[in-house]
């Protein structure tokens, strides 16, 4: 009887791609930590020297030199193209955080500041959309970009100008044009917001409503939040998962606007459409807060759950800077810059008074 050797059973083709995309995002993801923590040592290292030696230092956040870093290596040395698979998860490490950022809310809290800022965040789309707009003609942009900066200045920046390029079938180079104004954008913001608040005397509370309301890409508002207080950063989060809510419907309305003139594919239901647009990781927000509120997780799992949340932000942060590249964005032209930095004038000035004034009448 002829007997034949065993052979091994094959791996699977997609538990072996699984495994090798999962290895590819160890080094940047190993840097992304780095990083992190490295601005967290920097803030506690910063703060020691000033106290021993009596200097009276402003304090410097983690989220600060996070990204002061991270924006160091990518506009000098650069970042090796296999660093970069591993980098991109910093927008996963965000929608993370802020899921885990609910059991620091009790849902009544969540659903009072949400009402209030459902009302700013309704305002806040038609002036950015609208100035967009109009600028955007003035300086002889094309309907399709000026569209992609409309809803990138209106919602969440990159994450909705990529789910609007899709939905109205707009050019990469358009696409490409508005990611880099908006990313500009924020990067200035992230830093001017805080020295505004901090001159003009707001509150935790109305810095990180404003920061929710003005700045574009999440990532650049949590962190903003951040840099003024940790309260500032929870409401900053909030207010910004507010106006998150809205990008099924601001895409849907564009969509259906360039269908209508046969630049687009039709939009069939609309339903579905709304719910595979919606961000889900405000869902998980809302879910952790619920469960905070009924007293589901126990106080020391809530501590827990709030500290690794802010682990979750330290990889964020991190990848924040490391994305930003200055010499790419510097590459793709002024004219889009200049719309979106206008837009982000008018909406940066009406979204402070509009909280300015919510604070004064019904006291924030």
């Amino acid at each position: 009887m002829t007997t034949h050797a065993a052979t091994p059973s094959a791996v699977p083709a997609s538990s072996s791609g699984f495994a090798r995309k999962a290895v590819g995002l160890v080094p940047g993801l190993v840097l992304l930590a780095v990083i992190g923590y490295a601005g967290k040592l920097a803030e506690t290292w910063f703060t020691e020297i000033g106290t021993s030696n009596g200097w009276s230092f402003p304090k410097i956040e983690y989220v600060l030199w996070a990204i002061v870093f991270g924006l160091i290596i990518t506009n000098t040395v650069g970042i090796h193209p296999i660093l970069k698979a591993g980098i991109a998860t910093y927008e996963f490490w965000l929608k993370l955080g802020i899921v885990l950022l609910g059991a620091r809310f009790l849902l009544g809290d969540v659903l009072k500041l949400g009402g209030v800022s459902l009302a700013l965040v309704v305002v806040e789309l038609f002036v950015a959309i609208g100035v967009v707009v109009l600028i955007g003609r003035w300086f002889g942009l094309g309907p399709k970009l000026i569209s992609l900066l409309a809803i990138g200045s209106s919602i969440c920046g990159v994450s909705a100008i990529i789910a609007g390029k899709g939905a109205i079938d707009a050019d990469d180079e358009d696409a490409s044009f508005a990611i880099a104004a908006i990313l500009a954008l924020g990067a200035f913001g992230l830093f001017a917001y805080p020295a505004i608040g901090h001159l003009i005397g707001l509150s935790a509370h109305e810095f990180g409503l404003w920061a929710g309301l003005a700045v574009d890409n999440t990532a650049e508002a949590t962190a903003a939040g951040a840099l003024y207080s940790d309260e500032a950063a929870k409401v900053a989060v909030l207010a910004k998962s507010t106006r998150n809510a809205t990008i099924g419907f601001v895409v849907l309305g564009f969509a259906l606007f360039w269908a209508a003139r046969g630049q687009a594919q039709a939009v069939g239901n609309r339903a579905a459409f709304l719910w595979a647009k919606f961000p889900k990781f405000v869902l998980g927000f809302l879910v952790v807060s619920a469960l905070a509120t009924a007293g589901a997780i126990a106080k020391a799992d809530l501590t827990s759950l709030g500290n690794l949340s802010r682990w979750a932000f330290l990889l964020t942060f991190a990848g924040v800077g490391l994305s930003t590249d200055f010499r790419a964005i510097r590459r793709q032209g002024l004219r889009p810059f200049a719309v979106g930095a206008l837009a982000e004038l008018t909406v940066t000035v009406v979204t402070l008074g509009l909280v300015v004034a919510a604070s004064a009448w019904i006291g924030l």
